[in-house]
């Protein structure tokens, strides 16, 4: 398989992965940093099931590692750079801007910028 193929087959499944809203949420809560999946649930408020779920899929897939301490279970983007492509995303669904208002992308560019300034600080 030539090496154009090969990249684009790696990409087109890191798309399919990254291609659901739940997980597209818990990268930009991990962009700030480690979490454990308690503190997803209650940031995303989502059932603690389903949380796993997407963690271990998007570990699986090496976009996620955990890291355990005790019973307890932490989290973290293996490459945070991903984070940064949801928000270049933002420009994409900008244009297209079928049934989302400029108002939820500006909220969600200043709120997942945010937490790309504090792990920065941090």
């Amino acid at each position: 398989m030539p090496d154009r193929k090969i990249v684009a087959k790696e990409l087109a499944d890191i798309f399919k992965i990254t291609a659901n809203p739940d997980r597209i949420c818990m990268i930009e809560e991990l962009r700030s940093g480690e979490k454990d999946v308690n503190t997803l649930q209650e940031a995303l408020d989502l059932p603690g099931p389903r949380v796993s779920q997407h963690l271990s899929l998007m570990r699986a897939h090496r976009i996620v590692e955990e890291r355990r301490d005790g019973r307890h279970h932490y989290y973290h983007l293996t490459q945070p750079e991903i984070a940064d492509w949801i928000i270049e995303g933002l420009n994409f669904v900008e244009g297209r801007m079928a049934g989302v208002s400029k108002s939820a992308i500006s909220k969600a560019r200043k709120k997942w910028s945010a937490s790309s300034k504090e792990q920065v600080i941090s």
